[in-house]
């Protein structure tokens, strides 16, 4: 019961979020989506299927690449994308990096040009992105929770006209119950991450109403 009421008060958040936006492109079930990101998106704290790609494939109906790489930086996956690009060639990029940048104090204005550069390497090609925000994160806020997002994501997607996915790592990290450990959630908290996501998505747009 809990599970479900996180979950429908994270969704009611991000469709607010999402009216910010005009209308999205719908991507078909069977599409390729290609997910770019770090251990967040890979599933580290829970098994492989219980990663949030995995279930928002299932949700979808999409083909998810999940380009999640445990340890990876904005400059990681500014260098990886063009060849993901060519190799997959997505219908919609979705956007999860710059936590491990910022756990290693690297400046917040190379993650904003990284993640400017990934998304306008995405666009040149117009391949629709989504950019999702990490929670401004450090051990010891990580250790008592109450996280919210880093303000460099609202500012890049403002600045590169993307819509942005908002709150969902904040929230769930935010809640030991749904941590595997201070930064990474466990499979129930990727359940949760995977549903709201797929809301968010609809509300922006990506996926056809029924």
């Amino acid at each position: 019961m809990m599970m479900k009421k996180l979950i429908w008060v994270f969704a009611l958040m991000l469709v607010a979020c999402a009216e910010k936006y005009p209308p999205q492109p719908v991507i078909v079930q069977g599409a390729t989506v290609l997910i770019l990101g770090d251990s967040l998106s890979y599933g580290t704290g829970a098994k492989p299927e219980e990663a949030y790609p995995v279930l928002l494939e299932r949700t979808t109906g999409w083909h998810i690449v999940n380009a999640g790489i445990p340890g990876d930086t904005t400059s990681g996956g500014l260098q990886r994308l063009p060849g993901l690009l060519e190799t997959h060639q997505p219908k919609l990029l979705l956007v999860e990096l710059g936590g491990n940048d910022l756990l290693r104090q690297v400046s917040p204005k190379l993650v904003e040009s990284n993640l400017k550069s990934i998304i306008a390497q995405a666009k040149s090609l117009g391949v629709p992105v989504a950019l999702v925000a990490i929670p401004e994160i450090s051990p010891l806020m990580a250790a008592v929770g109450n996280l919210s997002d880093h303000p460099l994501y609202a500012r890049v997607a403002e600045e590169m006209q993307v819509p942005l996915v908002t709150d969902v790592f904040s929230e769930v990290l935010s809640k030991r119950d749904l941590k595997a450990d201070q930064i990474h959630p466990n499979a129930q908290g990727y359940a949760v991450v995977a549903s709201a996501m797929q809301k968010t998505l609809k509300a922006l747009g990506f996926i056809q109403a029924p």
